[in-house]
C-alpha cells in the first residue's frame, strides 16, 4: 500500500523517484496505481503529472533524451502540479 501525505490539496502517494542522466532533470518516478509522473528538475522544482499512462512513463526512462521526450510528450499534455 503506497504512503500517502498532504501536499497543497488532496491525499497524494508518496512517489520514490531515482536518479537519471538528464540535463534537465535530476530524478523520476511513477506511481502506476495512480498514474502519477513525479519529476525533481534540476532547479530543484518537483512537478506531479497526473493520467500518465505506463507507456510514457517507459518511453521516458528509454528516451535517450529524456528533456526531448518530456517536452514532446509530457510538458503541456497532461495535467500538473507543483509539489516542491
Amino acid at each position: 500500500m503506497a504512503t500517502v501525505s498532504r501536499i497543497g490539496g488532496p491525499l497524494t502517494p508518496k512517489i520514490a523517484r531515482r536518479p537519471v542522466a538528464s540535463s534537465m532533470m535530476r530524478s523520476a518516478g511513477y506511481d502506476e496505481t495512480h498514474a502519477v509522473l513525479e519529476i525533481e528538475f534540476v532547479t530543484g522544482n518537483v512537478y506531479r503529472y497526473h493520467a500518465v499512462s505506463q507507456r510514457e512513463w517507459h518511453g521516458l526512462m528509454e528516451a535517450p533524451s529524456k528533456g526531448r521526450y518530456f517536452d514532446t510528450h509530457i510538458r503541456d499534455k497532461y495535467p500538473a502540479r507543483r509539489v516542491g
